[in-house]
């Protein structure tokens, strides 16, 4: 499965069949976790953990034996570093048939940190468990996915623009463009916000939040630059597989911006 398949197929699983990760699956995914990068040059270390050794668990997760948590120095952009390479390594768990979930709250976070030798500067961002996925989904998880509308997104118009925040770009206007946007707006996000916003300029894309409260606490850490870096991970895995190149660039554009929204990175696509 490449990873535009993987983005395709992708969803959040919260109930699994109690089986551990075969040797197979435990050797793959670390051996993935060790070649999952990020374009900010951010050093994130990733583990597979056990969950009955170190006594993980969450109110929403059932049948979880196994989970992937990352942690990383508290720095600038730190957020969107750990959201690129976490779904990095989620969509590759996906491609070897795996489900995933992206957590950030509902854990305990205490008993995940201990586990990850959590030190002074250091975040543990969001964990997830992994493991094959149920056949049936639990009576909560489906309820947690109505109350969330996981299965819906906002229309490509509400998303991206062509050359300013006053001109929606529609799938037929992106032309080429219109699949690396699609694997944009399929992206998971916490409450399923979907805080990202794209304007194409020329061959270049500018991403931006539209943030909303209650995300960035008083430090200034802000979970839905996390949702920022999943998106720039899905633009970037989907231009590969279809055999584009980009480059990225945090210099930001001359463009007019409406209230609530601040830029994040951009790509130029070649």
């Amino acid at each position: 499965m490449d990873m535009m398949e993987a983005i395709r197929v992708r969803r959040s699983v919260r109930s699994f069949d109690g089986r551990p990760l075969t040797p197979e699956d435990r050797a793959a995914l670390l051996a993935l976790a060790e070649t999952t990068r990020n374009p900010y040059g951010l050093p994130v270390r990733f583990a597979l953990l056990d969950g009955a050794e170190n006594g993980l668990s969450s109110p929403v997760i059932v049948g979880a034996s196994h989970w992937l948590a990352g942690k990383l120095p508290r720095t600038p952009h730190a957020e969107e570093a750990f959201g690129f390479a976490f779904e990095t390594l989620l969509l590759r768990a996906v491609a070897l048939g795996l489900g995933t979930v992206w957590l950030a709250g509902t854990l305990s976070r205490g008993a995940f940190e201990a586990a990850m030798a959590l030190e002074a500067g250091e975040v543990l961002p969001c964990v997830s468990p992994v493991g094959y996925p149920a056949k049936k989904m639990s009576l909560r998880e489906q309820l947690m996915r109505k109350g969330t509308g996981a299965e819906t997104r906002l229309p490509f118009e509400t998303l991206f623009f062509d050359g300013s925040f006053d001109q929606p770009l529609s799938p037929a206007a992106a032309g080429e463009l219109a699949p690396l946007l699609e694997a944009v707006r399929r992206g998971p996000s916490a409450v399923n916000r979907q805080p990202w916003r794209v304007v194409r300029d020329g061959d270049w894309l500018h991403f931006f939040e539209k943030s909303s409260r209650g995300y960035a606490d008083k430090s200034g850490w802000d979970l839905q630059k996390v949702d920022l870096g999943i998106a720039l991970c899905h633009f970037a895995l989907a231009a590969e597989a279809l055999g584009r190149r980009v480059s990225f660039s945090l210099e930001a554009p001359a463009l007019p911006l409406p209230n609530g929204i601040r830029y994040i990175a951009s790509y130029l696509l070649s």
